[in-house]
């Protein structure tokens, strides 16, 4: 039978990989192979390099957690798996050793803001009256920026800038703290407070959040581009005192990797080129 493509209705698959390299194995490699190794990892990163989806992008960690670092992005399932299969292809049997892997997938947060909210928004606190034309305008605005911001949570284009960070979250199911039996009103309060601070660091850091409830053990990943490591540090840091996070949120492993090229990863990581 022949594979069917396992596309969502909405949005594109997404994977976060990390691995050690087994520098035993590297070593016992016959001549000319890593050479010819990174030329394939090369080749795979280059067929899969769209501004959304296929997109395949490499890092080395920083830290010690693993040595290598992939993001992958496809609109379909078994689109995602092969991408995987055959990044694993690049490396001989063995030498790479599985560290953290999270699949999830983009979507849209029930918390977004809605054109009913900012026609009330308008009214309120820009003092306009409906059908006048500096209403209309501004409502055309409004909407084109919500349409703008559907579209690149579900389709993300994200910058290829120097460090990418990630890590898994949860909300929290505890006794008196417990998110899922909050109403929607009080969650859509403090998503709000929570997403201003982000907004702080346009410019900065631009985020992408995929959900995995039902996919992996987490519920979402939070995957975070910057230039500097300082601005990662200060919009979790900051995002910590929002009520969202102080008491409703729980986090796993963070990884920093550093964006690099096949040929600068064998650099850095400093594998022989046997």
């Amino acid at each position: 039978m022949n594979q069917a493509r396992i596309s969502l209705k909405q949005g594109i698959h997404v994977m976060h990989l990390f691995y050690r390299v087994d520098r035993w194995k590297w070593l016992q490699l016959p001549s000319g192979e890593s050479t010819g190794r990174r030329e394939r990892l090369a080749a795979l990163c280059q067929a899969n390099n769209a501004p959304c989806q296929p997109r395949l992008t490499c890092y080395a960690n920083v830290g010690g957690k693993a040595d290598l670092a992939f993001l992958l992005q496809h609109a379909e399932l078994d689109g995602l798996a092969r991408m995987h299969r055959d990044l694993e292809s690049c490396f001989p049997p063995g030498v790479l050793q599985p560290v953290f892997s999270y699949l999830s997938v983009t979507e849209l947060t029930e918390y977004m803001p809605t054109l009913e909210d900012a026609k009330n928004r308008l009214q309120r606190q820009e003092n306009l009256a409906p059908g006048t034309p500096e209403y209309e305008k501004r409502l055309a605005e409004e909407s084109k920026r919500i349409e703008e911001y559907m579209h690149y949570r579900l389709y993300p284009e994200l910058p290829d800038w120097e460090i990418m960070g990630f890590y898994p979250m949860n909300k929290r199911r505890v006794a008196g703290d417990n998110w899922y039996l909050l109403n929607f009103e009080q969650r859509k309060l403090l998503m709000g407070g929570h997403a201003r601070t982000g907004r702080k660091y346009a410019g900065r850091v631009v985020q992408m959040i995929t959900g995995s409830t039902g996919l992996d053990d987490w519920e979402w990943g939070v995957t975070l581009m910057a230039r500097q490591a300082d601005a990662i540090k200060e919009i979790v840091y900051e995002m910590r005192f929002d009520e969202v996070s102080a008491r409703y949120a729980d986090f796993g492993p963070f990884y920093i990797n550093l964006r690099l090229s096949p040929e600068a990863l064998w650099q850095h990581l400093k594998l022989p080129h046997i």
